[in-house]
């Protein structure tokens, strides 16, 4: 009866970094540098400012920020109070943003300065944000706006020895949002014990020291940057948070901080690749996902001494689910290795992953069997807030869902074939295919569209509109692209949909039952 009941909580991750590498530091830009020591009673002092200020258990905070110092603290902070973290996604539409804000419930708002404009122009349409908290550099209060604190000040009076409580480690410690196929994106939310499982699986996997330097190159609002900062704190990792990316900087912060392990997209490999010429990439080992790895890039990244591999996961699974880590056997130095590093990957510890056909059939592992993807681990998302029709489409037959269609092979590696759903993944963003096709029809010249994704160099994917013009002479492009950047400027759909190519057809191709046939519309334009 007396026996500690030993919850898994965010804040057990702090215990053994804490006490065995107070002295290993975390750095942002070149601006500041801190020690693990003095980052734990940041967290303590942030922890006990948000509770005077009135931020109480269950209540929403949203963090609007590059990524930081100050964002790891909230990572832990925030939670750990028994609040939920809202990690806002700024590359959305301004329309977007605000629906997250009040789907969420956001209470409280932590913004970065330079937000502000954004953050003002919300403002009025904001449910239930109580207090501002404003995030500047040079501790900068723009005048002119109800803030609540400054952050800086906050934690100085802050109590460096605050308590963080004991309660249920099933309490929903984060929340974000994904957009698919429908223009209203979904809050997705895990709990403490999720986080911790899925953390402790992540540093089984990776092969991390304590000698190791992480600079996460993915956004700390996408999946807790994948999980990775957690990690890196319980490792006791030397950390490095660029802000704003600015592929110079990054490059500088490589050299000058000696970074060995990072994760991005495809697209930012590629950028931070071409701004290095002639910097010594050799033993950086980074883990490329949100879109394909492919080919090329891996080629290039590896013969600069990059030790690259693929990763999957998606914003309802953690992310992680699967790594490209090889087995001896298929270390040949050439394209066999090089064919497997690009892959999905290999389930990680206690994930169950297995393709199933259209009645829920597991498939063979064959390397041939084509079917969706589906999963069982500890840390997937329990569904979507406020919507049990989706959450329960999600977990259909006791399985999540994830769209995508794949196989496996004999040596246990996933490789993704194809998506269910019709949305564009342009620079690891989502584009809403149907949201754009809305937009499109909107046009007096167009008559019928159809929105696909087709490959591009630079981005993975970019949308491509296929227009059936009401008259022949009225197909202009220009026009199109014009009419929908207008949308863009209103804040109902991000810049990044904007389409760049068009073709012009005098009719679409349907199925059947009288659906755009995309399917052969991807085989035609897809490549």
């Amino acid at each position: 009866m007396s026996a500690h009941d030993y919850p898994l909580l965010i804040k057990q991750l702090l215990v053994t970094p804490l006490r065995q590498w107070p002295a290993q530091e975390i750095v942002y830009r070149d601006r500041v540098r801190l020690t693990y020591r003095e980052f734990g009673e940041r967290v303590a002092r942030l922890g006990s400012a948000l509770a005077r200020q009135g931020v109480a258990p269950g209540e929403t905070v949203a963090v609007m920020d590059w990524d930081s110092h100050r964002y790891l603290e909230c990572f832990f902070a925030v939670p750990m109070l028994g609040c939920v973290l809202q990690t806002v996604n700024i590359r959305l539409s301004p329309e977007q943003i605000l629906y997250t804000l009040n789907h969420a419930g956001a209470g409280t708002i932590l913004c970065n300065s330079e937000f502000l404009p954004l953050l003002e122009a919300l403002r009025p349409h904001l449910a239930s944000v109580q207090r501002f908290i404003c995030l500047d550099d040079a501790r900068a209060v723009p005048s002119g706006f109800p803030w609540s604190g400054e952050y800086e000040s906050l934690l100085e009076s802050g109590d460096p020895g605050f308590s963080f409580p004991d309660f249920d480690e099933q309490t929903v410690a984060t929340t974000f949002y994904t957009t698919g196929t429908t223009g209203l994106p979904k809050g997705v939310f895990y709990t403490h014990r999720q986080i911790v499982l899925h953390t402790l699986t992540t540093l089984g996997v990776l092969p991390l020291g304590p000698r190791d330097v992480y600079m996460p190159i993915t956004p700390m609002f996408h999946v807790h940057a994948w999980g990775n900062p957690y990690g890196a704190v319980l490792r006791g990792l030397k950390q490095v948070y660029p802000g704003r990316y600015d592929p110079a900087l990054l490059v500088r912060l490589f050299r000058e901080e000696n970074v060995t392990f990072s994760h991005c997209v495809p697209t930012i490999l590629q950028m931070f690749l071409d701004a290095a010429h002639g910097v010594d990439l050799q033993g950086w080992r980074v883990i490329v996902g949100g879109s394909a790895l492919p080919r090329a890039l891996a080629r290039a990244a590896r013969e600069r001494g990059v030790d690259i591999c693929a990763g999957y996961g998606m914003s309802e699974t953690g992310p992680m689910l699967t790594i490209a880590t090889l087995k001896p056997a298929l270390e040949d130095g050439g394209e066999t290795e090089l064919t497997y590093r690009c892959r999905a990957g290999r389930p990680v510890p206690l994930v169950d992953l297995r393709i199933v056909d259209a009645e829920g059939r597991e498939l063979p592992a064959d390397g041939a069997s084509a079917g969706e993807v589906v999963v069982r681990a500890p840390w997937l998302t329990r569904g979507y807030t406020g919507d049990p029709e989706g959450s329960a489409a999600l977990w259909r037959g006791g399985w999540l869902h994830t769209g995508d269609i794949g196989t496996i092979d004999g040596e246990g590696f996933l490789q993704i074939t194809d998506r269910i759903k019709d949305v564009v993944k342009t620079g690891g963003e989502w584009v809403s295919s149907l949201d754009l096709e809305d937009i499109l029809t909107e046009h007096e010249t167009v008559a019928e569209v159809a929105v696909i994704a087709v490959k591009d160099a630079k981005w993975g994917e970019r949308p491509m509109a296929i227009v059936v013009p009401r008259d022949a002479g009225e197909a202009d492009p220009a026009v199109l692209r014009a009419h929908v950047l207008r949308h863009v400027e209103r804040g109902a759909i991000s810049k990044y949909a904007v389409p760049e190519r068009f073709a012009f057809v005098s009719s679409i191709p349907r199925t059947s039952v009288g659906k755009l046939d995309k399917k052969r519309l991807r085989a035609q334009y897809g490549g």
